[in-house]
Formats: C-alpha cells, sequence, structure tokens
C-alpha cells in the first residue's frame, strides 16, 4: 500500500455523462492522484465517473479510501477491491467521513448527487466549520451554468460574494494539479 501525504476527495457521477471528456478528465483524475502519491476518496462505487476514476487511481498505484452508504451497495456496485472500503448508513454520514478524511475536494461533473455533495460542503463552509478549498474541475464549461446561478444568488442578495469564491473553477487537470500542489504543501 503506498504511503500517502493529502487525501482529496473526488465527488462525480455515478453514470459516465454524454461526452467522452468526461471519463477521459475521470480517469485523468485518478492517474494525478497516484502519481503525486495523493489518497483518493470518493464514494466507493464501481459505476460512472466514480468506477472510472478509482480504477484508474488503483492502476497508476495509488490509494483508495471509499464510502457508500449500505443502500446504495448494489446500485453504485460498492467497489471492494480498494485500498479502504467503508459501508455508512446514511448519505449524510457518507458525506462527513469523505470529508473528514480530506484535504481538498474537487468535483468532477455529475447529477443531483454530485450537486448535493458540492452544496453541503459549500454549505459547510459559507458557515465556518471548514477551510478546504473546493475546486470544480470544469471539463467543457459544465459548470458554467452553476456558476452563473451563484452569481445570480449573490446579485439578488442572498448570498455574499464569498459563496462564488468558495466553488473555483479549473478548466483543465494541469492546473488542477497545480492548484493543489500550492494547496496541499
Amino acid at each position: 500500500m503506498p504511503n500517502y501525504t493529502r487525501s482529496v476527495c473526488v465527488f462525480c457521477g455515478s453514470r459516465p455523462g454524454a461526452r467522452p471528456a468526461y471519463v477521459a478528465a475521470a480517469r485523468g483524475m485518478g492517474r494525478m492522484l497516484a502519481e503525486r502519491g495523493w489518497r483518493l476518496v470518493y464514494g466507493a462505487g464501481d459505476v460512472g465517473l466514480m468506477g472510472e476514476v478509482a480504477r484508474a487511481a488503483q492502476a497508476a498505484g495509488g490509494e483508495t479510501f471509499g464510502v457508500i452508504p449500505v443502500h446504495l451497495l448494489g446500485k453504485e456496485v460498492g467497489k471492494r477491491d480498494i485500498s479502504t472500503f467503508v459501508i455508512t448508513e446514511t448519505m449524510h454520514e457518507r458525506k462527513k467521513v469523505m470529508y473528514m478524511n480530506s484535504d481538498a475536494i474537487v468535483v468532477l461533473p455529475g447529477g443531483a448527487g454530485t450537486l448535493d455533495e458540492l452544496f453541503e460542503v459549500v454549505t459547510w463552509r459559507q458557515i465556518g466549520l471548514h477551510s478546504k478549498p473546493i475546486y470544480l474541475l470544469n471539463t467543457e464549461g459544465y459548470w458554467n451554468p452553476l456558476l452563473a446561478m451563484a452569481e445570480t444568488v449573490i446579485t439578488e442578495g442572498f448570498a455574499e460574494r464569498s459563496l462564488a469564491e468558495y466553488m473555483v473553477p479549473v478548466a483543465s487537470l494541469e492546473h488542477l494539479e497545480t492548484r493543489l500542489t500550492t494547496d496541499l504543501i
């Protein structure tokens, strides 16, 4: 089992999405984490982008820490061959365990579950429960509508400017790696 110095939580879809670039980014994310010696913390699924990130990290010799709620073991095909496999009772507990075992959060494309995970950690940051960096890997502009919505929320007086500052979009894996390297030192 490789030694890791830092852990990066990756929130992403349990489906591959409509564009091949999403799968390529997920695979690149897993490889990059392993090559840097950073542990992957993720949702423990073996499907969609989750499975792609984990398999790529494993293939590159990386450490993987997966967390899955008992009710999703079948649906997300719990990936039991990872370094650490944790089963929780609830989705909320899953998010908490993932967050508590990471130094930074990266969000790849995904659906409602990914958005739920993102907004929970953003809300926790907004109310002062943590100061971990939160990055949106903006593959092919996937997060642009969300970033525009955050601006609307701020402009309409429902949040401070810090809301947008907590979600840092990065356009490429190279840019993400540079940012994580700076933040995780």
